[in-house]
């Protein structure tokens, strides 16, 4: 986490900061990525970046903590808006849908995410914590569509939230395969959630 003087910058200057940090690490991997060019473009000495944060990987968990929390709040906006007019399996496919809608609207982002897909030691370091928020969100929907009947009974929600969890993440090497994001990936989620829907045993 950033240190309390981060924290306690106008608010003006700390974007200011995470926006030439986004820039640098849209452009450049990770591990390339410069703490001086981040310095120069938001206008502040290299000697102040280390009293705002502790190193690079400091500032860039932060700012991957924002984009998630971002993220998450955006899904979950759509999810409650929908959450009345959908069956479980129409909400699920809503819900990735959102992701892809949140992608094309922040598309600064989408270097990042594909970097991280292509290193994924870096992205267990980064992401690692936020698995089990993950999980969370697919367990509470799946609840609920247990309590209204529209799974089976003797699934555990908790074990099948870990299944779909896994699942979009593995699946994310064919979703940014073409370097981009949009509708025509809902394809391959399609055949994703096809298969949570029927299964693999042909009826």
């Amino acid at each position: 986490m950033p240190k309390d003087t981060f924290f306690n910058l106008p608010k003006e200057k700390q974007e200011r900061i995470i926006e030439a940090a986004i820039d640098e690490f849209s452009i450049h991997p990770f591990h390339q990525a410069r703490v001086t060019a981040i310095a120069e473009q938001a206008g502040i000495a290299v000697g102040s970046f280390y009293q705002y944060f502790e190193d690079k990987m400091d500032l860039f968990k932060y700012l991957m903590e924002s984009v998630v929390q971002k993220k998450i709040s955006y899904i979950n906006r759509d999810t409650m808006e929908n959450k009345g007019k959908y069956t479980f399996f129409q909400l699920l496919r809503e819900t990735f849908l959102s992701g892809i809608r949140f992608a094309k609207e922040n598309p600064r982002l989408l270097p990042i995410g594909l970097m991280l897909m292509n290193d994924k030691a870096l992205y267990r370091e980064i992401f690692g914590e936020h698995v089990d928020k993950g999980i969370d969100f697919f367990q509470q929907l799946l609840e609920e569509a247990k309590a209204q009947g529209e799974i089976d009974p003797a699934i555990d929600p908790r074990l099948a939230a870990h299944m779909i969890a896994g699942m979009t993440f593995s699946l994310s090497d064919f979703v940014y395969a073409d370097g981009k994001v949009d509708l025509d990936d809902m394809v391959i989620i399609d055949q994703m959630l096809y298969i949570v829907e029927n299964g693999l045993k042909k009826k």
